[in-house]
């Protein structure tokens, strides 16, 4: 039994613990930062999303007013399906940020002044796969002085496959990296088209490396370019090592072409990257082998798809993997960045990771092993009636948390806001196969609840560690995904010009792919289509959950309905108490109690917050800010505009 005096010593040692911890956090680069920045896209290089500041609180949050609005010139456009969705990062003083045609610009933190911009000069005129970029990375050369250029650098990769660093001072390009500040992503990897490969995310920074995925073109063929993660000299712009994602001691696996380096068409890795500078360790979400709706002839290329893979940042050797999903079939890559955190489990404190999945699954795994810290079971799911496919028998569920989104939609289920769109949604689904997550695409056509834009994005989730919790929003859509044999395809394609339609080719079947909606417009399952939960890290209790989002933007007249909508982008706690988050199809940024779920406060933006925000303080004793870009997504049809909005108190 422990003594009241040893308790209270202990108590007090933990608390100068916290303290210090929130006083100055390790940077990925190895140096310092104060609470008051926010050096990296997640705040931290583990992407927890955490602001130690508590100048906001849950007794003020109400009287939170503009403080500057800044546009930024780069207005997404439907015909271009580009989106701005980025984080800024705060460091030394300046705001940095990347616009969806990834000018790197920077502002100053109070005013939203523009101190500089740097134009990578991308061709507009494409229409990228998934035009955006959501964010930039940040790295300090100890070894150069401190009026030396460039010994703080700004990286950017690239929808056009391009690492560009650049100084932080002035934005000039750091010339001794690669070819006049640039690197040049497209080689080794394979034949590619303009449009069909380049980064999203911002890099990963951890000993004096750069670390970059790729964003692959969904659903076009098998030999797509090479699914590699790469790892670049911070000074130099070397190639220090390539993961090359194919399974050890494969038998049969996609080789290389000629003009290639690396393998074609394994999963690749376009969400953000996770490290973990004590351990030395890069954090991998990955996505699945190409195509993604038929695996027949994957062969062994599968291991390393849909899973979380620990490397060693040295060498890019593989420390562990968890599959999340296997023989993938739904698109349903690992979409989030991977959050490291402290999860105390029987007295123990353990280092861990949670990835949040478009399945609303979440798995809370260990950081050293990528062993389940809670309960996850095989379980039979549907199997493919498709000639030529096969399905894996299982698939993992986590026991605790639960699911945090539906996963069936029986014809009895439809829903509707009249009988006559309730009865189109039934006649629809009684059409399909439609037997529960996991169904596996057909030829008659399936549902899949979640659909691939379901669940967690790659917004995130945040890690409070206050209270231990995960905070984490989820979508509820369901979509419909048909396969097309080859010889139809054509026909088809010309049927539906409106319709997501890919060839797969190298497979025997091309893909149509829609959300399942009524003839109004709206989803087919019941609301909530979107909510906002806080999940217990040590236990997988599920504290609280609440509709997230209204329909005040999406109907033709503002009807505000409660009912929770779509949302892509994530959520930031803060030290107040706090869950600030944009990312619904409504125009505002929201701040909910932490505790309760309740929600505190809505700021209205002039564009959609498709985006995750952010917090810091710009200089000792001055305010806290909460800032999010504020320029829609395309795709999703909300509102587009070119804005970064500060919020602060009076």
């Amino acid at each position: 039994m422990t003594t009241p005096s040893l308790r209270t010593a202990q108590l007090c040692l933990r608390a100068l613990a916290l303290f210090t911890l929130l006083e100055t956090t390790a940077r990925a680069d190895g140096t310092q930062s104060a609470p008051s920045d926010w050096p990296a896209y997640g705040r931290d290089g583990g992407g927890s999303r955490y602001s130690p500041l508590a100048d906001v609180t849950r007794s003020n949050v109400a009287q939170l007013k503009v403080a500057w609005t800044y546009r930024t010139g780069d207005t997404p456009t439907k015909a271009q399906g580009s989106s701005f969705e980025a984080t800024p990062i705060l460091v030394d003083g300046t705001l940095y940020l990347s616009t969806p045609f990834n000018k790197i610009i920077a502002l100053d933190p109070e005013s939203g002044a523009e101190r500089w911009r740097y134009d990578p000069r991308i061709d507009t005129s494409v229409r990228y796969s998934d035009f955006t970029s959501r964010g930039v990375s940040t790295w300090l050369d100890v070894s150069r002085g401190a009026d030396e250029p460039c010994r703080r650098r700004i990286f950017d990769a690239t929808k056009d496959s391009r690492l560009i660093a650049v100084d932080a001072r002035n934005g000039a390009p750091c010339i001794d990296f690669g070819e006049r500040g640039q690197v040049d992503l497209g080689k080794d990897v394979g034949k590619v088209h303009a449009w069909e490969y380049g980064v999203t995310s911002p890099p990963a920074i951890i000993d004096d490396l750069v670390i970059v995925g790729s964003n692959v073109a969904d659903n076009q063929r098998v030999d797509a370019p090479s699914g590699v993660v790469r790892a670049f000299d911070a000074r130099t712009g070397a190639m220090r090592w390539g993961w090359d994602p194919i399974p050890p001691q494969a038998r049969d696996v996609r080789r290389p072409a000629p003009d290639a380096r690396f393998r074609l068409g394994t999963a690749n890795a376009w969400s953000i990257l996770s490290v973990d500078p004590e351990r030395h360790l890069v954090f991998v979400p990955t996505g699945n082998t190409a195509p993604d709706y038929f695996g027949g002839n994957r062969g062994d290329s599968d291991y390393y798809s849909s899973s979380v893979v620990a490397l060693r940042a040295a060498t890019g050797e593989v420390v562990w993997r968890y599959q999340t999903v296997h023989h993938d079939l739904w698109d349903y890559d690992v979409p989030a960045q991977p959050t490291l955190m402290t999860v105390r489990r029987n007295g123990t404190e353990v280092a861990a990771v949670a990835q949040a999945t478009k399945m609303g699954h979440l798995f809370i795994l260990d950081r050293e092993s990528g062993t389940p810290l809670l309960p996850v079971e095989e379980r039979a799911v549907p199997q493919t009636d498709v000639p030529g496919e096969y399905t894996s028998a299982t698939q993992p569920f986590p026991v605790a948390p639960p699911p945090l989104v539906p996963a069936r939609l029986t014809a009895d289920e439809a829903w509707g806001v009249t009988p006559w769109d309730r009865g189109r949604c039934r006649k629809r689904i009684a059409s399909m196969r439609s037997e529960g997550i996991f169904t596996p695409p057909s030829l008659k056509g399936s549902v899949m609840l979640p659909g691939n834009a379901g669940g967690t994005n790659w917004g995130g989730v945040a890690f409070d560690p206050q209270h231990g919790l995960v905070l984490v929003n989820q979508s509820s859509v369901p979509f419909t995904v048909r396969l097309i044999p080859h010889d139809q395809y054509a026909a088809e394609k010309a049927a539906h010009p409106d319709l997501e339609i890919s060839p797969q080719t190298g497979t025997p079947y091309g893909m149509i792919r829609e959300p399942l909606l009524s003839p109004l417009g709206i989803p087919c399952n019941p609301p909530p289509w979107g909510t906002l939960a806080a999940v217990d890290a040590a236990t997988g209790a599920v504290r609280w959950q609440v509709p997230f989002g209204t329909t005040r933007d999406i109907f033709p007249i503002p009807i505000a309905m409660n009912w929770g909508v779509p949302n892509i982008g994530g959520p930031m706690v803060t030290a107040g108490g706090l869950v600030f988050i944009g990312a619904s199809m409504d125009n505002y940024l929201r701040a909910f109690d932490v505790e309760t779920g309740a929600e505190l406060w809505k700021g209205r933006l002039p564009a959609g917050g498709q985006a995750t925000p952010m917090s810091y303080r710009a200089r000792e004793n001055g305010k806290q800010y909460i800032v999010i870009a504020a320029g829609g997504h395309a795709r999703m049809g909300t509102t587009l505009g070119d804005y970064v909005v500060a919020f602060t108190l009076p």
